[in-house]
């Protein structure tokens, strides 16, 4: 099967073979015939099966027919990233077809925007926000639109852009095709959906579930272990190309910085960066410049960069949707990936909902850590399990120095690997560990079973920031 059952226009298809596209996916080969014959989609496939171009190809295609240089389609995205991306994806699929398009999003002057307005595009890729902002200000007539796309439709409502949509609709013609994409779908979006798709072509390709090209390791590590836990991971795995998803904006910047100074080639992205600052992060990581990217769940949509190696959650996503998306930018294109997820023992219960949406117990994984990471957060790193410098020097009354020789080599989970009360030593108070301080909050040590531990009913961690 190959593209040339669409009858895409010769100048659509000239585009098709200089992107390399060979063979339709699932996604495309359904609902690409739908989009042509007018009707609107729900869509749902899992992230990387090809949803950009399932509605870039029939939106060109029918573009290519009637008026040019007035705004005949607009596709609404969630972040920068991704709207950035979707429009370079038009311009290389319509490099020979003369239509135009725009990408419309906050954080950078409104003059270039304005200036395409002018010119006369057909094509707007926009993330709500500033999309309103022109609207309001009545630089923009979207009276001609012929077809509106909505993608990533679950995250724009977990980001609270539901109210903003709505009042997007206010400004479109009632008359127009409907286009909605998303790996996930929420009972809340469900029902967005019906409010505005008409008879649509329901096109499900299993997305629930991240992709089977991707395989699921798990590592139970102390919140102190993990910098030196990523270190050893970058060192000493084949990781290539990764992405380490943090929690907040806040440890991203420092992850980065502290993986910098360690010799690596790391940049962060999330949402405290400008906009310059966070194009620069990455084209650096897209072109190679970078191998591995820290960043918040910014970056779990929107980053479309073959050949990452690997994906690691350095903190565990509060939902599964979450982890869904997050793992979705490895295993790309019918390529293999790995996903690498540290936890403590407050992740066991999302943990579970994770192996029952992939169908599968996660890989438990073990590491001999031989030397200490960079710190984060300004906090000291944890001592070497092998007794090397840094180790022995932060503390004398630690487990090393009462015996006063380098402790063997063991995994991180072994009671030899821990201090006194099975917790790691810390590296200031004389000695003094977590279990003798009643004042601080345990977490569970290094190889805790969560199997053999009760599930607390809806656990939950922290929503993630971007």
């Amino acid at each position: 099967m190959s593209f040339e059952k669409f009858n895409f226009d010769q100048k659509i298809a000239a585009g098709i073979e200089a992107c390399g596209y060979t063979t339709p996916t699932p996604i495309q080969s359904q609902a690409i015939p739908e989009v042509i014959k007018g009707r609107d989609i729900m869509g749902l496939a899992q992230t990387g099966t090809g949803k950009t171009a399932a509605f870039v190809l029939p939106i060109l295609q029918k573009l290519t027919q009637g008026p040019r240089r007035r705004v005949r389609a607009v596709i609404v995205a969630p972040t920068r990233e991704l709207a950035e991306q979707i429009h370079e994806n038009i311009s290389q699929l319509g490099c020979k077809t003369g239509l135009r398009s725009v990408a419309v999003y906050g954080g950078v002057s409104k003059f270039g925007q304005l200036k395409m307005f002018k010119s006369g595009v057909e094509i707007i890729v926009a993330c709500p926000g500033r999309l309103l902002d022109h609207l309001d200000s009545r630089d923009l007539d979207l009276s001609g639109v012929e077809m509106l796309v909505l993608d990533e439709a679950d995250m724009m409502f977990d980001m609270g852009f539901m109210p903003a949509i709505k009042r997007l609709m206010k400004y479109l013609p009632q008359k127009r095709q409907n286009l909605l994409f998303s790996a996930t779908m929420p009972n809340e979006i469900r029902h967005l959906a019906d409010s505005i798709l008409k008879d649509p072509a329901l096109v499900h390709i299993n997305h629930s579930r991240p992709t089977a090209l991707v395989s699921h390791k798990l590592y139970r590590v102390e919140k102190s272990g993990k910098p030196a836990l990523l270190n050893h991971i970058i060192q000493d795995t084949t990781v290539s190309t990764a992405l380490v998803f943090t929690r907040t904006k806040h440890v991203a910047k420092k992850l980065a910085i502290n993986l910098e100074k360690a010799g690596h080639r790391a940049v962060a992205l999330q949402g405290n960066m400008s906009q310059n600052k966070r194009k620069a992060a990455m084209d650096g990581f897209r072109l190679g410049r970078f191998n591995i990217m820290v960043a918040t769940d910014i970056a779990a949509r929107g980053i479309d960069v073959s050949g990452i190696s690997h994906v690691i959650n350095y903190d565990v996503p509060a939902t599964v949707e979450a982890y869904t998306h997050r793992i979705g930018r490895t295993g790309r294109a019918d390529q293999t990936g790995e996903a690498f997820t540290f936890v403590t023992g407050e992740d066991r219960g999302i943990v579970r909902q994770i192996e029952q949406t992939i169908g599968a117990k996660m890989i438990v994984q073990t590491a001999d850590i031989k030397y200490s990471a960079a710190p984060v957060n300004n906090q000291p790193a944890a001592p070497g399990a092998d007794g090397n410098r840094a180790g022995r020097s932060a503390d004398k009354s630690g487990a090393e120095a009462r015996s006063g020789s380098a402790a063997p080599k063991t995994p991180w989970g072994s009671k030899k690997a821990q201090g006194r009360g099975g917790e790691p030593q810390r590296r200031n108070g004389g000695g003094q560990n977590k279990a003798s301080n009643p004042r601080r909050r345990r977490s569970a040590p290094l190889g805790v079973d969560f199997s053999s531990q009760p599930q607390r009913a809806g656990a939950k961690t922290g929503r993630n920031s971007a």
